[in-house]
């Protein structure tokens, strides 16, 4: 029985999906996303619309001393939709470029008039493995540290020393810094996790 069930689930084709950009009122994609969300199942477009996808970054900041996690928009103003290739009919396009805050669908350049294109493959997996590699990095700063900066450390060793930062690893997330202990200068290297802005 279960041979027979893989041997079964193994000859379904897998389908080819196409990636269309929906252009929404910026600072309502989450809203637009779920409310799509909720739709495609009230409509029974499960089968046909694969997923509505935001693709989105964990930003911190440091407000009275703490970290404060939120997640922000990677496309402000797009919200990404997986469809089964060529199954997103007229009817479809109308009722979603009709839902709140949604503005067009992207077209091939006449504005909302113009044909409705997907993304190229490229584009797609651009746009995947920018997502895939934040999700890596975890978190980026809202606001960037700067070379020369003096920053208080708040995790380790050195925890509560001031610090001035001389190299910045955006890539890696980690920071050189020259801390003064005991009146010497003695270089550190510390993660975005470990320190925070002297307000």
């Amino acid at each position: 029985m279960e041979v027979a069930e893989k041997m079964q689930t193994s000859e379904l084709p897998q389908q080819e999906t196409k990636w269309y950009v929906l252009r929404v009122v910026s600072g309502k994609e989450r809203k637009v996303k779920e409310y799509l969300d909720k739709d495609v199942i009230r409509n029974g477009w499960q089968d046909i619309i694969k997923q509505i996808f935001l693709p989105m970054e964990k930003v911190y900041k440091v407000q009275n001393g703490k970290k404060v996690m939120r997640e922000k928009n990677y496309f402000p103003g797009y919200v990404m939709m997986e469809v089964l290739d060529g199954k997103l009919n007229d009817d479809m396009v109308q009722h979603i470029s009709n839902i709140s805050n949604v503005m067009h669908f992207l077209t091939d350049g006449k504005g909302s008039k113009g044909q409705i294109i997907s993304l190229r493959k490229s584009e797609v997996n651009k746009m995947l493995g920018k997502v895939d590699e934040m999700n890596d990095m975890g978190v980026t700063m809202s606001e960037p540290f700067i070379v020369g900066e003096t920053i208080k450390i708040i995790e380790g060793p050195f925890n509560d020393f001031n610090g001035v930062i001389e190299e910045v690893n955006d890539e890696k997330k980690k920071l050189k810094v020259t801390v003064k202990i005991f009146g010497r200068s003695t270089p550190v290297e510390l993660s975005y996790m470990q320190v925070e802005k002297i307000a």
